[in-house]
Formats: C-alpha cells, structure tokens, sequence
C-alpha cells in the first residue's frame, strides 16, 4: 500500500483551557484569544501515513514491508498485530513561521504553545480517523527516540518506509535526526487490546508530556529477553 498524504487535518481548540494550563491572567485574555484566533487560522496541520505489514519478528527487532526496525519493546508490543500505520504529523511549516515571526517574549511564548496544541488536536483526529477507517477498536504508539530501547536513529528506517516525507507534507530530518518543523511526531500506531505509553518504562521525574507512570518493574516483567 502507497503513503496517504493527508493535507488539512481537523482540529479544535478549546481555549479556556490552553488559558488555565497557561495561567493567562485575566487582563491579557483578549490579546491571548486574538492570538489563538489569529494562529487557528493560520495553521495547516498535516500527516503522511502508511499501512504496513509485519513480515518477521525477531528477538528483538520486526521486519516491516522489508524495513528492519530494532527494539525489543517494539517486538513485544507487535506480538499479536499483524499490521502497523507508521505515520509523521505535524502542525506545518505555516505556522511555525507564524510563530517564530512573534517579536515580543509574551507572545512567542503564547505562539508556541498555541503551535503545540495545534498539534495534539491534529494528531487526535489524525487517531481517530484511522480508528474508524479501519475498524480497530484501540490503538497504541510507539515514537523513536522516546526510549532508550528505539532510539531516535530509528527516524531513518520510519522514514524510508513512508518515502519522500518531505515532499508530501514538508517535513525533514536534521542531521541529528530531529524533525523541522519543529512540532511534528513520528512512530507507529499498533492495534493493541492492551493499554502502553512510553512513560511507563521512562525514569524521568520532571518530564512535562508525562502520559503514564513509571513503573520500574515493567520492562523485566514484560520486555526483558528470554535466557538460553
């Protein structure tokens, strides 16, 4: 199956609450909610994705349309699926321009997170649309670099399996394997009957994207290789 290029992701806002998690005070709400109106129509959310299949499943890496991706976590989580959607989304080079155009602190600061949330709603709908297109019931993810297990060298085979990522909806490795834009996420959507995040096998106290607790015992309990 071809790369989808999906060009206008959906997306809302609620803006009371980006205000309280920004702790706006009450004299700056009007120019907040005229930046978040400003930014809401500017921006241009976007994500490439592919439905792909799982050829072979090693120890501690998994085939997938003929690319090899290393992680044992990744291996275990795969164990049931038989198919995976291996996806890039970001909220678009529009609006992070919009963003970084911001002269004043107060307002970059505001752009930025108003960029960031403009992301997470994309990538909601994103979730959603593949949810009920396909017909599976639940989903989880996998994003390189998020664990020392898949590492963020792992961007390389993601991206080969998608193809030319850049031309479709602008986004490119750096060379250190960051994505510019900047607010744009990667990984792989897996169908699970079981509930994963990250977080779980992640030790980091002051994390502010923090989904799930850590749970030290995790990765021996589940994920640790079997010994000859």
């Amino acid at each position: 199956m071809d790369s989808i290029i999906l060009d206008r992701l959906p997306f809302h806002i609620e803006a009371e609450p980006l205000q309280q998690k920004l702790r706006i005070r009450p004299g700056n709400e009007r120019e907040f909610r005229r930046l978040l109106a400003e930014g809401e129509a500017i921006a241009r959310p976007k994500a490439i994705y592919k439905l792909a299949f799982i050829e072979a499943k090693e120890e501690a890496a998994v085939v997938i349309d003929g690319i090899r991706f290393t992680s044992r976590v990744l291996r275990v989580n795969l164990d049931a699926a038989s198919r995976v959607f291996a996806f890039v989304g970001t909220s678009g080079a529009e609006l992070e321009a919009w963003a970084d155009a911001r002269e004043e602190l107060l307002a970059r600061f505001w752009a930025d997170a108003i960029n960031q949330a403009v992301l997470a709603a994309a990538m909601g709908s994103f979730r959603e649309r593949l949810l009920a297109q396909f017909a599976v019931p639940q989903m989880m993810t996998m994003n390189p670099g998020s664990l020392a297990d898949w590492p963020i060298r792992e961007q390389r085979p993601l991206f080969a399996l998608l193809g030319d990522v850049k031309r479709a909806i602008g986004v490119e490795l750096t060379p250190s394997l960051l994505m510019t834009p900047t607010k744009t996420v990667s990984g792989i959507f897996f169908p699970s009957e079981e509930t994963f995040a990250s977080c779980q096998l992640c030790p980091r106290e002051d994390c502010p994207n923090r989904r799930a607790g850590y749970d030290p015992k995790l990765f021996q309990r589940k994920y640790a290789e079997m010994k000859q």
